[in-house]
């Protein structure tokens, strides 16, 4: 019997925090996220996002020598599992859908941007 997915009327709770790019994990067109705090392997620098219950956003890209940016944005629930981050002009706005969140691990994919 397959799985039903749920109807989201608003972001997972678990999405609050900020996530780093685990990229060891990604998969087909899924990229994968853990909280900072996972204990990941060695790698030369990683990206990351900040959500706040705010709708504040924190993109982390990687800057010079592989340390991460930090380039604020809001972020606001576009429809079901499907967010929309803006910018403001500082760089594209963009679509991610949300294909999985809890406290562990966030599975993100990129629609737009």
């Amino acid at each position: 019997m397959s799985e039903v997915p749920r109807i989201m009327s608003e972001p997972p709770s678990g999405l609050f925090r900020s996530w780093v790019h685990s990229y060891e994990e990604d998969h087909d067109d899924v990229r994968v996220y853990r909280p900072d705090d996972h204990p990941f392997p060695p790698a030369r620098g990683r990206r990351g996002m900040e959500f706040a219950p705010d709708g504040t956003y924190v993109d982390h890209p990687l800057g010079r020598g592989d340390a991460p940016g930090a380039v604020p944005g809001r972020w606001r629930l576009v429809s079901d599992r499907h967010i929309a981050l803006t910018f403001g002009g500082a760089r594209p706005d963009r679509e991610l859908e949300i294909v999985r969140c809890d406290e562990d691990v966030l599975h993100v994919r990129r629609l737009t941007g």
